[in-house]
């Protein structure tokens, strides 16, 4: 899932290795250099309106907290300093911070650090493998807490637009989206989209939410002398772009740790023209051979169009993966481009998850690297411990042989624990 570029990184080495042999470090709340300026105009030139504004740090758990802060400090800053919650869904992940971890829906992870945990509202997130068509009902969830919250007090919505590797590659209907979004700019509360797995392209999209926008029209020259990507629907679609979008993972192929904070020009402006700056500081925020990585980055993806050939090649990684639904064991393949999620199950006709004892998404992930395949275990989305996943996310350099590969190496590691499972009821 980081590793998007695969390891042929030399041309991000002898970036970082200039930029280091240039400028070591500098402080980012009182200088800026070349590599964070040109990665922040990279993003703007490659992200939907109007995301133009970006704040880098180390890690995608960080940049949910700067994030979280940036919400509040907008609430304030606008004189609605009661706004001050942040609702989130169940499942989810957002970081192991703990403001982060306050606000992710995955029970096993939370469990031992409960009472140092903000008791933060929560969610469903919507389930269309085991609830299909409750795009109205997992919508009316976030208007109901509002209500139930008071809209005075809460500041931002905080949500995965394509479900990571908690709920398993969940592509929510427009429907659900168009929901939500209506709700929170009702109650002028601010929408954060979690991107860190799904942003830089992992789903055929620069972001996940794009997903939801229509399809990019052809590029026009930007004012400020590079390219955008602009969607029909003119407001209506801009009216889907959320206020902040948190990156990391593939923002920089996983070469030196980064992420970052994308926000609107117009609250840079309302934090300028206020308190004069973002109160948030970190020692290696904007660290100059981490933007360099990140600056080489998103140039080779851009270069070598790998967002579009993940789209392009998005039917045969699925093609490749298709013949998995024969197994007893999976009751569901989903995902988008190159992020594939697989739900195992005890009984499909029913999608009754394995007891937590069983202990499936280990047991299969174990026969998968037998098999010579890396897959992501991920347990717990159904009932906070029920619930077993297979996450799958090849380089977007992969060749489609490669993708073939994939398939033809975890049938039968299945086939393998499914014989085992057989042996063991006998």
């Amino acid at each position: 899932m980081v590793a998007n570029l695969g390891h042929d990184l030399d041309d991000l080495a002898a970036a970082v290795a200039a930029e280091i042999g240039s400028l070591g470090y500098v402080n980012g709340t009182q200088f800026t250099h070349r590599a964070v300026e040109e990665l922040a105009a990279e993003l703007a030139a490659v992200l939907p309106r109007p995301l133009e504004v970006s704040y880098f740090l180390s890690s995608g758990s960080e940049a949910i907290e700067a994030a979280v802060k940036l919400a509040r400090q907008l609430q304030v800053e606008r004189g609605r300093a009661g706004k001050w919650k942040v609702i989130s869904r169940v499942p989810s992940y957002h970081g192991n911070t703990l403001a982060a971890l306050a606000l992710s829906g995955r029970e096993h992870y939370r469990r031992i650090y409960g009472p140092l945990l903000l008791d933060l509202p929560r969610i469903p997130a919507p389930d269309p493998y085991r609830h299909p068509g409750d795009a109205g009902t997992t919508g009316s969830a976030l208007e109901e807490e509002i209500a139930r919250q008071g809209a005075d007090s809460v500041a931002a919505f905080l949500y995965e637009p394509i479900g990571g590797s908690s709920s398993g590659a969940v592509v929510p209907s427009r429907e659900y989206v168009e929901r939500i979004f209506a709700t929170c700019r009702r109650h002028d509360v601010l929408v954060i989209a979690d991107e860190v797995l799904c942003g830089m392209g992992r789903t055929g999209r620069w972001l996940g939410c794009e997903h939801f926008l229509g399809e990019p029209q052809e590029e026009v020259p930007h004012p400020g002398g590079d390219e955008l990507r602009p969607y029909p629907g003119g407001e209506r679609a801009e009216s889907l772009v959320p206020d902040v979008v948190v990156l990391g993972k593939g923002l920089n192929a996983g070469a030196l740790p980064l992420s970052a904070v994308v926000a609107h020009r117009e609250h840079l402006e309302l934090l300028r023209l206020g308190s004069g700056a973002f109160n948030h500081a970190q020692t290696y925020s904007h660290h100059p051979a981490a933007c360099a990585a990140g600056l080489a980055t998103v140039r080779r993806l851009r270069r070598d169009r790998l967002v579009e050939r993940v789209a392009e090649r998005e039917g045969r990684f699925f093609a490749a993966l298709a013949p998995l639904r024969d197994s007893p064991l999976v009751g569901d393949v989903r995902g988008r481009g190159f992020l594939a999620a697989i739900e195992l199950v005890a009984d499909r006709e029913s999608k009754d998850p394995f007891a937590r004892a069983a202990r499936l998404a280990e047991r299969v992930t174990a026969a998968a690297f037998a098999a010579g395949l890396l897959v992501w275990p991920n347990v717990g989305h159904v009932d906070g411990e029920r619930g077993d996943l297979l996450m799958l996310a090849p380089p977007f350099t992969a060749s489609d042989g490669e993708l073939d590969e994939i398939g033809t190496r975890l049938a039968p590691a299945l086939a393998t624990v499914e014989r085992d499972l057989r042996s063991e009821r006998s």
